[in-house]
C-alpha cells in the first residue's frame, strides 16, 4: 500500500451505510466526507482564532469572542461526526426518485446536524440580540422560538411521511418571527445604542436573516424532498454553516472591537478589578459606609415608623 493509499480518505469504508442492522441506499460519498472533513478543518482553525483574539482584550470585553467560539467549536465536533459517517440513521423517503443518485428507499439522515444547530443557533442569537441590547426576557422567548425551530426540523426530518411538511410548516413560522425580530425591532434597538452598535447588528443581522431563510430551502430539497443528493447536501449546507459561522463571527468580532460590553448592558466584574461592588471600598453618602441598621434608618435620621426623630426641647 503507498503513502497515497494510506492518507485517503477511508471513512465510508471504516463506518459503513449500515446502521442497527439496516442498510441506507441514498448516503454521503467519499467526496462528501472529504468536504465534510474541510469545513471541519475550517471550524477549528476559526475557534482558536477567535479563543486568540479573546487573549488580546481584558477579560471583561470577551463574551462576544467566547459566544463566537463555542459556536464553531460545536459545529466542528458536528462535521467532524458527519465526515466520518457518523451521527446519522436511515429514514424511508417520502419521494421515490428515478435519478440513480437519490435512486432507493432510504436517505442517510444526519441528526448530528440537528444537535448541533440546537446549541449553536441560540449563540448566534444571542450575540445578535446582545450586540441590539435587547431586554433579557425578550432575548430568553426569542431562544425559545428558536429550539421550536430547530427541533420541529429535526422531528420532520425523521418523519417518512407527508406529516413531515406539517412540522416544516411549524418550523417556517417560527423562522419568520425571528427574521421579524432581527430585520425590525432588534435592529431599531441597535441603532438607538449608538451608530457604531447599529452598523455592527445591520451587517450580522443582514447576514444571519439572509442566511437562515435559505436553510428551509436546502432542507426541502434534502430531508424533505429528496431531489439533491447527500454529496449535494453536505455542500449546500456546508456553505451556508461556513457563512453563518465563520464569516458571521469575523463579522461580528471585528464590530465589536471599539464597543465596550457595558455600554450594552454587560457590565462584568472581575475579580482584581478596583471596583467598589468587588472589593467593598464603596462610601454611601449618608456616611453608612454601604450598611444598614437595623430599623432600615441611616444613622439615626429617623425611627421605625417612619417619623422624624425628635428634637431637643429648647432650654
Amino acid at each position: 500500500m503507498s503513502i497515497l493509499d494510506k492518507r485517503a480518505n477511508n471513512a465510508i469504508n471504516v463506518n459503513t451505510n449500515t446502521v442497527n442492522g439496516k442498510h441506507v441506499d441514498i448516503a454521503i460519498t467519499t467526496h462528501g466526507s472529504d468536504w465534510y472533513w474541510a469545513v471541519t478543518a475550517v471550524m477549528i482553525c476559526a475557534t482558536f482564532t477567535f479563543m486568540g483574539l479573546a487573549a488580546t482584550k481584558p477579560r471583561q470585553h470577551r463574551i462576544f469572542h467566547y459566544i463566537t467560539a463555542a459556536i464553531t467549536l460545536v459545529a466542528s465536533i458536528a462535521y467532524f461526526s458527519m465526515g466520518s459517517n457518523l451521527g446519522w440513521t436511515p429514514i424511508d423517503v417520502e419521494f421515490l426518485r428515478a435519478n440513480s443518485k437519490v435512486q432507493g428507499i432510504n436517505r442517510e439522515i444526519f441528526y448530528v446536524r440537528y444537535i448541533d444547530w440546537f446549541i449553536t443557533t441560540p449563540l448566534l442569537l444571542m450575540d445578535l440580540l446582545l450586540t441590539a441590547a435587547m431586554p433579557w426576557p425578550t432575548v430568553l422567548y426569542i431562544i425559545l422560538v428558536d429550539e421550536v425551530m430547530i427541533v420541529t426540523g429535526l422531528v420532520g426530518a425523521l418523519v417518512k411521511s407527508s406529516y413531515k411538511w406539517g412540522y416544516f410548516a411549524f418550523g417556517c413560522a417560527a423562522l419568520a418571527y425571528i427574521v421579524w425580530v432581527l430585520v425590525w425591532e432588534a435592529r431599531k434597538h441597535a441603532n438607538s445604542m449608538g451608530p457604531d452598535v447599529g452598523k455592527a447588528f445591520l451587517y450580522c443581522g443582514s447576514l444571519t436573516a439572509f442566511l437562515w431563510i435559505l436553510y428551509p430551502i436546502s432542507w426541502g430539497l434534502c430531508e424533505g424532498g429528496n431531489v439533491i443528493t447527500p454529496d449535494g447536501e453536505a455542500v449546500f449546507y456546508g456553505v451556508l454553516d461556513l457563512f453563518a459561522k465563520p464569516v458571521f463571527g469575523a463579522l461580528l468580532i471585528w464590530g465589536h472591537r471599539g464597543i465596550d460590553p457595558a455600554r450594552l448592558g454587560l457590565y462584568i466584574h472581575d475579580y482584581d478589578e478596583k471596583d467598589p461592588a468587588v472589593d467593598g471600598s464603596h462610601k454611601r453618602t449618608d456616611g453608612t459606609n454601604g450598611h444598614n441598621n437595623t430599623n432600615g434608618v441611616a444613622n439615626g435620621a429617623g425611627n421605625t415608623n417612619g417619623a422624624a426623630a425628635p428634637v431637643a426641647a429648647e432650654v
